[in-house]
């Protein structure tokens, strides 16, 4: 997740921040990038188990917890602001083009935030106050997450697969039908009359 916000991070900074104009179709690359980005942020092993039974374990995360739901509201907020100017414009000036960059710069800051402090700090709340037996059950929710994770990427493979496969099929098979089709040619069969002989020829005529 970090790497992927440095390396956007790094888009913005290299290329467009260094653009005067900023077309349409740049812009909703960004938008779209950003809501991914945040997707992956929210549906993290961290979000669906460990903050659940963090929250059930214990109050001592609330003051943190709610400081991290405000950091996601701001990167959220950035998204918004960006959709609606996207809705409203076709083409952006190089001031325009600094704010959004400036926006974009926000929301990889905020989410950066985010994961330090769950580093830092939510996982030490979480060692300190989290039992046994609820750390093992965490534990084997991220291992069935791991393998959620990997059938999902493994099935849209597979599914290329078959259809690279069944369009390979399809083409062997117009090809047959286009050799069935194709007139072939057959060659002339001669038919030989055999000449009767002299003798047989007379008895006919008797």
């Amino acid at each position: 997740m970090r790497l992927s916000l440095l390396s956007f991070q790094k888009y913005v900074q290299s290329t467009l921040l260094r653009q005067q104009r900023l077309t349409l179709s740049q812009l909703e690359y960004a938008c779209e990038t950003l809501e991914r980005l945040y997707q992956a942020c929210h549906w993290r092993k961290i979000e669906l188990y460990l903050i659940p039974a963090l929250q059930d374990a214990t109050e001592q995360a609330n003051q943190l917890l709610d400081e991290l739901s405000r950091l996601n509201q701001s990167a959220l907020s950035v998204i918004r602001r960006l959709q609606a100017d996207l809705d409203s414009a076709v083409e952006y000036s190089e001031q325009q083009v600094t704010e959004i960059c400036q926006s974009i710069e926000t929301f990889c800051t905020v989410l950066l935030q985010r994961l330090e402090k769950e580093e830092k700090e939510l996982f030490a709340i979480a060692r300190a106050t989290i039992g046994g037996e609820a750390w093992f059950d965490i534990a084997n929710k991220f291992l069935a997450h791991d393998a959620q994770v990997v059938e999902a990427r493994r099935v849209p493979a597979s599914a290329e697969k078959d259809r690279k496969a069944l369009l390979e099929a399809k083409q062997v098979r117009a090809s047959l039908r286009s050799e069935d089709e194709a007139a072939v040619p057959v060659p002339k069969l001669r038919y030989h009359r055999r000449t009767r002989s002299a003798h047989r020829a007379a008895a006919d005529t008797a």
